[in-house]
């Protein structure tokens, strides 16, 4: 009899809680997302598997031991997932249409605004019971603003690991969910006239070029903000490997198998974050909303820096590309063209976008290195 009681009180019903029943269903949700949605799933679908993994009752995976817990302690306690998922980004990307028109800088350093204003709206949340963000925290939340998310990982486990698991997936949510919160906020700050713009032709960028751009980067983060160089060094070196044409070996591994075993990973890693206590919080509610203020104030800020630009400049500039400012990348490219195509059938904005776009990585980057300097 006592064999029967002690095998009912070993088994997951009579230990499951409701907090980890809630958590599991919440996994269950991003599963959904990523499969029959189709967000984000490249990291949702391992994100919300390790959720249903890390709430599971005795098991352990997430303890001291546990395959979560030493993927977590391997990967993202020490800050080498996001760089390496930043080194194969950087592999992936193409700093042409940045190189051709550097102007795009400032269009990428504009959308991070939502960034420091998130910053501030986070302080200004500890007046609402129940809501307590000190400085460090606020700052991991603000990155979300970025719409990037191997920075908001790469800054939360460095400045506030319990909340990683929310903003996480906020940050990677309110990217797959680009197409839908970007484009009415372009229409609501453009005219037609303006979505209709046609931009000249981009010049073509040489291979010298492109191989000198990387390096002059990692130079400038070097002298003027070192504490960006772990994201800025390795995305910096992916693309020097692409560009550089003598180790295409190294680059194919960077973009295809490195960047997707790491993905795997750090899915799964933060997924074991998202255990009831940690993510059953007013804090995840906190997070959730200044996540979409973020990058609404990150959309809008770029598109009127672009409008500003636009009243400057020789060349016409569309103002829907200032958009692409945030850096998720190439989505936020695709919007912009998208909506460009909507205003005019023959206005491709693609490859203009991409430069803001790129800058936008950049920029992202550089704001988390300014956080890390200023608070960490």
């Amino acid at each position: 009899m006592d064999s029967i009681t002690t095998l009912i009180a070993s088994t997951g019903i009579a230990n499951f809680t409701a907090g980890q029943v809630v958590m599991m269903l919440v996994g269950f949700g991003l599963l959904y997302l990523a499969i029959a949605r189709g967000f984000e799933p490249l990291l949702l679908l391992p994100i919300g598997f390790g959720a249903i993994l890390t709430n599971i009752p005795i098991a352990g995976l997430s303890e001291v031991g546990g395959i979560l817990h030493m993927i977590y302690e391997v990967g993202i306690s020490t800050g080498i997932f996001p760089l390496l998922i930043f080194m194969g980004v950087g592999a992936l990307t193409d700093f042409s249409a940045l190189i051709a028109n550097p102007k795009m800088l400032f269009l990428g350093a504009a959308a991070q605004f939502g960034i420091f204003a998130t910053l501030i709206g986070a302080v200004a949340l500890n007046v609402v019971p129940g809501l307590s963000f000190t400085l460090k925290e606020a700052s991991a939340i603000a990155i979300i603003g970025g719409a990037d998310g191997p920075t908001a990982i790469f800054l939360a486990s460095k400045l506030a690991p319990d909340l990683l698991g929310a903003i996480a997936v906020a940050a990677y949510s309110y990217m797959a969910l680009v197409p839908l919160i970007q484009p009415p906020i372009m229409r609501a700050l453009t005219s037609k006239a303006e979505r209709n713009i046609q931009m000249k032709q981009l010049r073509e960028v040489s291979q010298k070029e492109r191989i000198l751009f990387p390096l002059l980067v990692l130079l400038l983060t070097i002298l003027l903000l070192p504490s960006a160089t772990p994201l800025i060094g390795m995305f910096c070196l992916g693309n020097l490997m692409r560009e550089s044409g003598v180790v295409d070996r190294l680059s194919k591994t960077a973009q295809n198998e490195l960047i997707n075993i790491v993905t795997i990973f750090l899915g799964l890693a933060v997924g074991s974050k998202l255990s009831a206590d940690k993510f059953l919080t007013m804090q995840t509610l906190g997070i959730l909303l200044l996540g979409a203020v973020a990058f609404a104030i990150g959309t809008a800020s770029g598109v009127l820096m672009a409008k500003l630009m636009a009243k400057f400049s020789k060349e016409p500039i569309n103002p829907l590309i200032g958009a692409a400012g945030v850096s998720a990348v190439p989505m936020a490219a695709r919007v912009v063209n998208k909506v460009g195509l909507e205003a005019n059938p023959h206005n491709f904005l693609l490859m203009h976008a991409m430069g803001p776009n790129v800058a936008g990585v950049i920029g992202s980057a550089v704001a988390a290195g300014i956080l890390l300097a200023l608070v960490g």
